[in-house]
């Protein structure tokens, strides 16, 4: 009974496998700046960066500060896909959101089939607001996981 048990605590333990979970966020910029004048694009990081590098620790005793500039902080390597801005010269522009809409869900289709999984989204707007408002991003985060 006993090699009976210990075999099938073997054969599962062959079957888990332990892996920590792996994150990776795309992010894309659609532009609503009037008149067509903004940039719109997905943005993939090609290189990992490590967060401690670039974090210092703040107490009333001891101001350490991390020596990194804020240059090195940026990645160098990355892919960018163009998307078509949201306005043009006549306005808002319906077909250029569907053409971003079929573009995402391509990117998001491809990252599925190389086994990413779409965990979480996140947009936001930013937008000056005031008169004659001519600033804008809609930006939205797709946060995948494997």
């Amino acid at each position: 009974m006993k090699k009976i048990f210990f075999i099938a605590v073997i054969a599962l333990a062959a079957t888990v496998e332990i892996n920590a979970q792996q994150f990776k966020v795309i992010t894309s910029v659609e532009s609503i700046v009037p008149n067509g004048l903004g940039r719109s694009r997905i943005v993939n990081a090609l290189e990992d960066k490590d967060y401690r590098e670039y974090t210092s620790v703040q107490t009333d005793e001891d101001n350490t500060r991390n020596k990194s500039k804020r240059g090195d902080i940026r990645v160098k390597n990355f892919e960018e896909t163009k998307l078509l801005n949201f306005y043009n010269l006549g306005g808002i522009r319906f077909q250029n959101i569907a053409a971003n809409d079929a573009l995402i869900t391509s990117m998001i289709n491809d990252m599925v089939a190389n086994g990413w999984e779409l965990a979480f989204v996140n947009s936001a707007v930013e937008s000056e607001g005031g008169k004659g408002d001519g600033q804008g991003i809609f930006i939205t985060r797709y946060i995948f996981k494997k």
